[in-house]
């Protein structure tokens, strides 16, 4: 990819706003305004749709502009990304690497521009080479998860459905092992890779039936993996009984957990992240101090409660 071709092909996306909205570029047209870039690990989730409205919410009630990129799971797509937004010479940079340590090339390059860097939702592995890190408190997820399953049976054959590439997913799924840890009637019988996709958790759970005669826990990373765990359960006429639980408390998920068709989702506000994340960001660039880590609280919702939280939008 030619980086000059690219950056003029961005400019003009922007200008016809189809993927976010304009910009000015840190030596800006209108004086005094700032432009954003945003790379998330894939906007074929609209947890991250609404991340980044959140984000853009706060930025346009300034006069100031986002782009924002989809580098579909792909780590190097995402590091071309970074490099593109250091040509068209953003101000500040938001990020959701694809790959906690696959990216790094792309922290190392924006820093030696001296662009910062607001990590969101799921953390880097060189946390130095950031501003700061805004997310949900990802390990109080797999924590609730497991003390509601606890409440609900005295013993299970439980399946993790896991991304071992995403950190935010990593503590979710280390936090209810840690939580289920010496209690040796719940077996974690099947742990299995699906990249927080939905069209990846439905075969992923597919060959787990076929392998477990037992399953009565599913812990889904990520609403979408419970919903393509319950597909995959539906299809195979196993899944009544089963506990499934995702993480998000997507509209979906909600509606889910409303039906009783997903036992409960514990729930994040990316539209929260995305304030407290814009918030940040203007903080780091008028020299302010900021928190490394900004953490956002996690509430689980199931069917006692999801009337109080609706099911049309995110918390």
């Amino acid at each position: 990819m030619k980086k000059t071709l690219f950056a003029l092909t961005a400019l003009l996306a922007l200008t016809l706003a189809t993927l976010a909205s304009v910009g000015c570029s840190r030596a800006p047209a209108r004086k005094g305004h700032y432009l954003f870039g945003a790379t998330y690990m894939t906007m074929n989730n609209p947890y991250f749709v609404a991340l980044n409205d959140g984000i853009k919410g706060i930025v346009e009630s300034r006069g100031d502009k986002l782009v924002a990129y989809d580098p579909a799971l792909d780590q190097a797509r995402q590091i071309d990304q970074i490099d593109d937004m250091i040509e068209l010479g953003v101000d500040a940079i938001f990020l959701t690497p694809v790959d906690l340590k696959g990216v790094r090339p792309a922290l190392e390059a924006a820093k030696r521009a001296g662009i910062p860097i607001v990590n969101v939702d799921s953390p880097v592995f060189d946390s130095d080479l950031v501003s700061c890190i805004v997310a949900s408190d990802n390990y109080s997820a797999g924590v609730l998860v497991a003390q509601d399953v606890q409440k609900r049976v005295k013993s299970a054959d439980i399946v993790l459905l896991e991304h071992p590439t995403a950190k935010s997913a990593i503590d979710r799924t280390q936090s209810f092992v840690d939580t289920m840890k010496d209690l040796d009637h719940y077996r974690i019988v099947a742990r299995q890779s699906s990249n927080g996709q939905i069209e990846q958790a439905m075969p992923a759970m597919e060959g787990i039936i076929q392998a477990q005669a037992s399953i009565d826990v599913v812990m889904g990373l990520n609403d979408p993996t419970a919903m393509g765990a319950l597909a995959a359960l539906e299809a195979a006429g196993r899944a009544r009984n089963v506990l499934i639980y995702g993480v998000d408390g997507s509209p979906d998920g909600k509606k889910m957990v409303a039906a009783g068709r997903i036992t409960a989702t514990a729930a994040q506000s990316p539209i929260g992240i995305g304030r407290e994340a814009a918030g940040a960001a203007y903080s780091v660039l008028r020299g302010e101090p900021v928190k490394k880590t900004i953490l956002v609280p996690i509430t689980l919702i199931d069917k006692s409660n999801v009337g109080r939280f609706g099911t049309e939008g995110w918390q």
